[in-house]
């Protein structure tokens, strides 16, 4: 697949439970939805039919059961969002991005130095 599929804020809930567990039928979906909000099966056999059509799911049938699987990788559906994301609030500047979030997020002092090690690493430092 070339273009990664718009995937909605519901969309991604699904797409993340068969990320970790595929195949799943739509029964299964449903329960683990069902546990963490209020997920009726007609949404989620909505949401998972609007998977199929845009790319991101594909099944299988075994018996009497459709068993959903992912069509495209979690990697570069987050990259494709990531780059949505920072095209859209920080008009595609990585700097302004992060510069926003160091300067309004609570970091540790172990996040700071990952964050420090990766730059040198980017920059070629050896600090």
């Amino acid at each position: 697949m070339h273009s990664k599929p718009n995937i909605s804020e519901a969309e991604w809930k699904i797409m993340k439970l068969l990320w970790k567990k595929a195949p799943q039928p739509a029964f299964d979906l449903i329960q683990q939805l069902s546990q963490t909000g209020d997920w009726s099966p007609r949404t989620v056999k909505t949401l998972l039919n609007r998977l199929l059509k845009k790319g991101a799911l594909k099944h299988e049938t075994y018996k009497n059961l459709y068993l959903y699987s992912p069509a495209v990788e979690e990697a570069d559906c987050v990259k494709a969002e990531t780059e949505s994301f920072l095209d859209q609030v920080f008009d595609g500047s990585l700097s302004s991005m992060m510069l926003h979030f160091a300067q309004n997020q609570k970091m540790s002092r172990q996040e700071i130095q990952e964050l420090k090690d990766i730059l040198n690493r980017m920059d070629g430092g050896d600090e």
